[in-house]
């Protein structure tokens, strides 16, 4: 079966928008573990707008299940805090300041030394690492130059053409996938993915490991609640 691991980063941004503590970052998060999920993932950005450091120093000490850290390792404050915390895995994300979410994955090629450099840092320190990549065959070679251990589909293009054509939009996953698996390769997903289009996504894609959902989830869980809406995730991964 495919895992779970929920990106409370809207959570974070309810909270931060009244200010105090409503809704409990932690409490979210032990509560979607104790749902079901099996992991909890965060995306600090430079400017604390959703998820703070200090949320993730916290979740490090109370998450039991995989604890995932996405970002941009090209800013020191997150290399630091990612070296400190030492959560299961890091997602390595080319975000720019600012960006309102996360639109493409890395050049692997283009930056093949930097990603190698890094990587090798996060390795040291007995980190897993995942490197955002789109469905190209050549990015997953590329990334597989670098020595990480994963790679995470950019699934935006997937999620947004799905009910239009969805036989021929995911057919770059799981080309890319099957290159992946060919390299050994560990294989995560993350952007837009939903209870509409996941499990004809995990149906194509051979391998998948890891799925990182955040905004879909928390927006079905206004209506479906917490408890029920990770349930009906995890059935879709089945």
């Amino acid at each position: 079966m495919t895992k779970l691991s929920v990106n409370i980063n809207k959570i974070a941004t309810l909270r931060n928008a009244r200010g105090g503590n409503v809704p409990d970052v932690l409490k979210a998060a032990k509560d979607i573990e104790r749902f079901g999920a099996q992991g909890i993932t965060v995306h600090p950005r430079p400017d604390e707008r959703h998820i703070t450091f200090k949320d993730v120093r916290d979740l490090k000490k109370i998450v039991t299940t995989e604890f995932n850290i996405e970002g941009n390792p090209k800013e020191q404050k997150f290399i630091d805090l990612v070296l400190e915390v030492k959560p299961e895995q890091v997602t390595l994300v080319p975000d720019t300041q600012g960006q309102l979410t996360s639109d493409h994955g890395w050049d692997t090629i283009k930056n093949k030394d930097f990603l190698t450099e890094i990587i090798a840092v996060f390795k040291s320190k007995n980190i897993r690492t995942s490197v955002f990549v789109d469905p190209v065959i050549a990015m997953v070679e590329g990334a597989k130059e670098t020595g990480t251990d994963r790679i995470e589909l950019y699934t935006e293009s997937y999620a947004h053409l799905y009910n239009k054509e969805r036989e021929k939009i995911i057919l770059p996953f799981t080309e890319a996938a099957k290159k992946a698996n060919e390299l050994s390769l560990g294989i995560n997903a993350g952007h837009d993915l939903s209870l509409d289009n996941l499990a004809f996504f995990k149906q194509n894609v051979p391998g998948l490991l890891e799925v990182s959902i955040g905004h879909a989830l928390i927006s079905d869980a206004l209506y479906f609640g917490l408890e029920n809406t990770v349930q009906m995730y995890l059935k879709q991964l089945k």
